[in-house]
């Protein structure tokens, strides 16, 4: 078999009689080959393995049934409809079609047989099924019926499940005739060892289950076809890593004397984690080996300073630095941050954003080429083609996940010059639960700097209805009376940054005129820059006392005088972004305190949800439950950065199994290289590019 075109990659494009309109529904699904059929899993089964006397079924009843018609017309009382009657001897059924065409009347004549399977209901006439699926019967199949489960697949508009099953049937008959589309990669001895079906019999059991397959094999079927998926995704990433480990990189270190004159500029101390995870990093950079670390740490934890550090030890050793952060405002921050810091031990930190423009522009772009600007940070414009470093040796990405992996790597090709590649330095405020970092970041070494630093006490939750509104509005003027600021976090109630926009410009207007002594300050995403900036920096001053905004202040907001903070709509939230609010708060001296103020009635989901809040203030915790609870494309934003999707791996169900997975990617890597491309190719398709690159 040629490993170039696996059979599987066939198109369906190729099946005799499929048109160029199904094609195209298919397409909305994803499922452009043969092996995309193979893996469309159903997502519920219907029982037509038994034929139910029609004078035995009751409303509510999902039923197969057969009988002869005795009359069918097409009625104009109500809304016109097709009705036909059939019956078996024990009762009989009125079968209605709102939606049917001259040619299906005729063939409904008295005497042909129908099998009919759909849900029975009260109709005008009687009992009726609406739109049943049913089939004309011929005399040798009568009273016989399907001898497996009937699949129920996921579906589009247009695509019917008739057709489905007709194509996933072709799809496996070709299976029978080419044992290479469904071939096993993974080899016997550990397949033995992972109890698990072999992958042709666990997708045919899946696509026909018998009555009494149970679901525990199900599952088990269902596990096998995502441990293969998961493993595909491990080896992808492994091979990435290895590839990566290949690649020479520059050896950067900070003196000891350097070291100590930073750190004693600092107007604070390092923790215990802040100095462990700096030891990581200076391990990593001070070989001819790429770093590739993340460092996770609550909001508040100090990576910002760990980073510095970093930084200075590529510019200690004549090399550049680009911090790249996901929005202007936090970039900013970063900027006033490593100026602060570093420009008194002599670095040019230098800033770059797509609002700068003519010579400005320029300027900056020359003492980046030049070399001049040692430090540069920015946003996304750093990843356009004009910014070119002269000696870069060190990327920071601060909350990774807003980019995406692609664009991580277009930084990094940056410094590849005269054949050597920058380490890179990842962070994120986002903890990540670990069965999300063995796949979403196993290509990188992971910090964790898991302790806050001192004088930083845990915000204080409580979880209220909006019907108490008002009483939090008149804790707010007390609050601002003692000399402290609230933040006020206006959420998405429709799934419209407009409207989100007019919610918090309502809200503004609402409290400044109840609260007549309090100063009101406005932020939401459809400002100008200039003019968010410009509300921030007062806020920052303390010339506003109380914040109305948008999430666009979930990072990169540091007021330490705020202590409050009402967030509006929590339940529309994830647990994690409304953690990165909350971290917003809690950065000075004192107590703190955030108020989830929700619309009732609460649903049962969202109370256990809100209530983890309210117990825990660890953000692993919180992130762990927010993968159960809504997936790591809601949690990590991966589903708009084109990182992990999986068809038919889920991480509540299957996270047990990534152990396994690691192991059996090392295998098959050390014992049985041959079976990796295949396997990439059948579960990653373009996605193999991530493993060659």
């Amino acid at each position: 078999m040629s490993l170039s075109e696996p059979p599987g990659n066939m198109k369906i494009a190729s099946l005799k009689g499929v048109g160029a309109k199904t094609l195209e529904r298919l397409g909305k699904l994803g499922l452009h080959k043969i092996q995309d059929l193979l893996f469309h899993l159903p997502a519920r089964y219907e029982d037509r393995t038994s034929l139910v006397p029609i004078g035995r079924i009751k409303q509510g009843d999902h039923a197969l049934v057969e009988g002869h018609v005795e009359v069918a017309d097409v009625i104009a009382k109500g809304r016109r409809s097709l009705v036909c009657r059939i019956s078996d001897g024990t009762g009989v059924l009125y079968l209605r079609f709102f939606h049917f065409t001259g040619d299906q009347l005729s063939r409904l004549k008295p005497g042909a047989i129908l099998r009919c399977y759909g849900e029975a209901r009260e109709g005008y006439y009687g009992t009726e099924m609406v739109h049943p699926d049913y089939e004309h019967i011929s005399g040798g199949e009568v009273g016989s019926a399907n001898q497996c489960l009937t699949p129920v697949y996921p579906s589009t508009e247009g695509l019917h499940q008739k057709s489905l099953r007709s194509l996933v049937g072709r799809a496996l008959e070709l299976c029978n005739e080419d044992e290479g589309i469904l071939h096993e990669w993974l080899p016997g001895e550990l397949l033995s060892t992972l109890a698990i079906p072999p992958l042709s019999e666990a997708v045919r059991l899946l696509h026909g289950p018998p009555v009494e397959a149970g679901l525990k094999r199900l599952e088990l079927a269902k596990q096998r076809l995502a441990f293969e998926e998961l493993l595909a995704h491990h080896l992808s990433v492994s091979r990435f890593r290895e590839h990566m480990r290949q690649q020479p990189a520059p050896i950067l270190r900070l003196g000891e004397t350097v070291s100590r004159q930073f750190l004693a500029s600092l107007p604070f101390a390092l923790t215990a984690a802040q100095n462990r995870v700096i030891h990581e990093i200076a391990d990593d950079i001070g070989t001819a080996k790429p770093m590739m670390r993340l460092v996770q740490g609550d909001v508040g934890s100090g990576k910002t300073v760990v980073a510095a550090w970093a930084a200075l030890a590529a510019l200690s050793s004549d090399c550049q630095v680009a911090f790249m952060a996901p929005t202007e405002l936090l970039a900013e921050q970063h900027f006033r941050s490593f100026s602060q810091w570093l420009e008194p031990l002599g670095v040019q930190v230098a800033y770059l954003a797509g609002k700068h423009k003519g010579q400005v522009r320029r300027d900056t772009l020359e003492s980046i080429a030049e070399g001049r600007a040692g430090a540069v940070l920015g946003t996304h414009a750093l990843f356009q083609e004009e910014v070119k470093f002269q000696r870069l040796g060190l990327v920071v990405i601060d909350e990774q996940h807003r980019f995406g992996v692609h664009q991580r790597l277009a930084l990094r090709e940056k410094g590849a010059r005269d054949g050597l590649y920058p380490h890179q330095l990842i962070m994120t405020a986002t903890p990540i639960p670990r069965t999300l970092a063995m796949l979403g970041y196993a290509d990188l070494d992971v910090s964790v700097i898991d302790e806050l630093p001192p004088g930083r006490s845990p915000v204080k939750t409580s979880v209220i209805p909006s019907t108490r509104r008002e009483e939090v509005i008149a804790r707010i003027s007390d609050w601002v009376k003692r000399g402290s600021q609230v933040y006020w976090v206006c959420t998405l109630i429709e799934e419209s940054e407009a409207m989100e926009c007019e919610a918090a410009e309502n809200t503004a207007a609402a409290l400044t005129g109840a609260l007549l002594e309090v100063r009101v300050g406005l932020v939401h995403g459809r400002m100008k820059q200039g003019e968010k900036e410009e509300v921030m920096a007062r806020f920052k001053s303390g010339s506003v006392d109380l914040l109305v905004a948008t999430t666009v202040i979930e990072v990169g907001v540091d007021v330490p005088n705020a202590g409050l903070m009402v967030i509006e709509n929590p339940e529309r939230l994830g647990l994690a972004q409304i953690h990165q609010l909350r971290g917003r708060v809690g950065r000075g001296p004192g107590d703190s305190f955030c108020v989830l103020m929700y619309q009732p009635p609460l649903t049962q989901s969202a109370k256990e949800r809100l209530g983890i809040l309210r117990e825990t203030s660890d953000g692993f915790v919180i992130a762990e439950k927010d993968l159960q609870l809504r997936g790591p494309g809601e949690l990590l934003g991966i589903r708009q950065t084109g990182q992990v999707q999986f068809r038919i791996a889920d991480f509540a169900r299957d996270g047990g199994m990534l152990d396994q997975v690691k192991s059996t990617a090392e295998a098959l890597l050390k014992h049985h290289p041959e079976a990796v491309v295949p396997l990439l190719s059948r579960w990653l398709a373009d996605g193999t590019r991530y493993a060659e690159v």
